[in-house]
């Protein structure tokens, strides 16, 4: 399995390399886009499909960065047949005269019955078209590498991770050992939290505390960025005082 877009730091893996020893060994490649393959509605996001040739399956989730209430996934796959002969099942209580001719979802996996999830997912895409789509997710790409100067432009905050989509990891350091820094951002992110204007979450990246600044929301404007960097750097300043 490949990810584009690791849940942590939205790290992308090398696909086509993954690929070309997928196809050597006859092994099947599924590819975890569940929340960055939005990203692929923009052409020049389309890098981080190289080597798509190789997948067998593929995964992304609409309800991550593409505007659907959850829960909604979207799922390709090259050879259905594959999955047909997995998750079939023919108990004469299902048999009908028709069975030929449709595709039967109950066969893609395990769950019999399921949800009508498409419907949501054709309301949003109908509401905005692809453009409209296009352009949030482009703004709110813009939006993280604005966030991302004024992080790298800080001499007191350090960027952790690269930030090729919208997530930004980065985190307070003023040169001390990580330890005393992992303390320190753990409380940062409290303070941060506990404005109630803005909420952050943290992750774990090399034994390091890493806060992370997701931008995906619709109504999210330069504004509401600029306002976190601000709450950002005065909770830290007001935690250095204590």
């Amino acid at each position: 399995m490949a990810t584009i877009g690791t849940t942590s730091s939205t790290a992308v893996d090398p696909l086509a390399a993954i690929g070309r020893i997928c196809r050597l060994h006859d092994i099947w490649l599924h590819v975890d886009a569940a929340f960055a393959g939005s990203a692929c509605l923009l052409e020049e996001m389309r890098w981080i499909l190289e080597g798509a040739e190789h997948m067998d399956s593929f995964v992304m989730n609409p309800h991550k960065w593409l505007f659907t209430n959850f829960d909604c996934s979207a799922y390709f796959v090259k050879e259905p047949g594959l999955l047909v002969r997995t998750f079939e099942i023919h108990p004469e209580y299902l048999k009908t005269g028709v069975d030929a001719h449709v595709r039967n979802y109950r066969d893609w996996g395990i769950q019999l019955g399921r949800r009508f999830r498409a419907l949501k997912l054709w309301f949003v895409i109908r509401s905005y078209g692809v453009e409209g789509l296009q352009a949030l997710i482009r703004e709110h790409i813009r939006l993280a590498q604005l966030f991302r100067s004024w992080v790298e432009e800080h001499e007191m905050f350090e960027l952790m991770a690269p930030t090729p989509f919208s997530l930004v990891c980065f985190r307070f350091n003023d040169g001390k050992e990580d330890g005393a820094l992992n303390a320190f951002n753990k409380k940062l992110l409290d303070r941060v939290n506990g404005h109630g204007k803005v909420f952050l979450t943290h992750t774990i990246l090399r034994g390091r505390y890493v806060l992370r600044m997701a931008i995906g929301q619709r109504t999210t404007r330069e504004r509401h960025v600029r306002k976190a960097w601000e709450i950002i750097i005065q909770s830290a300043e007001e935690l250095l005082k204590t």
